[in-house]
């Protein structure tokens, strides 16, 4: 039975997150993919893998308006660097420890991302699919409230 390295990915990137921009930080980070000959899906070693996208909605609850929506041109992420980052990466470990998993790739965007648009990639892969599900939730709630990453509203 293969034995488990887990790989962790934790990247603030400019912009959004196209799939080529998503391809080129995970090779830059020397990974190719997650269903590469390798990878833990096609090794056997993970036997659960999701993918949850962050996409900006055209409209947002405005506290200067009572918690009404407003509709959105786009939203403006500010992060506090370099520690976002390595906040990122810090919780990442810590979820695919926590966790048992395979993998565990998180790219999150800074700067302006229009509606429509994505913001933030999670992907998870782990032996099973309870650990990875849990994982996923988990790592998001914290994200939230952790890491230094703002979001800004630009309204329509």
């Amino acid at each position: 039975m293969p034995t488990l390295h887990p790989v962790v990915i934790a990247r603030v990137m400019d912009g959004p997150l196209y799939p080529e921009v998503e391809r080129a930080a995970i090779l830059a980070e020397g990974w190719k993919a997650a269903h590469d000959v390798d990878g833990p899906l096609a090794t056997g070693v993970a036997g659960a893998g999701l993918r949850f996208e962050g996409i900006v909605r055209r409209a947002e609850g405005s506290e200067a308006h009572g918690g009404e929506e407003r509709e959105l041109l786009a939203l403006d992420y500010q992060t506090y660097d370099p520690m976002a980052e390595r906040e990122l990466r810090e919780l990442a470990r810590q979820i695919t420890e926590q966790h048992g998993l395979a993998s565990l790739v998180v790219l999150h965007s800074r700067g302006r991302v229009a509606v429509g648009e994505v913001s933030f990639v999670l992907i998870v892969e782990s032996p099973h699919r309870a650990e990875a599900i849990a994982a996923l939730s988990e790592f998001i709630d914290l994200l939230k409230q952790d890491v230094p990453i703002w979001k800004h509203p630009v309204w329509k």
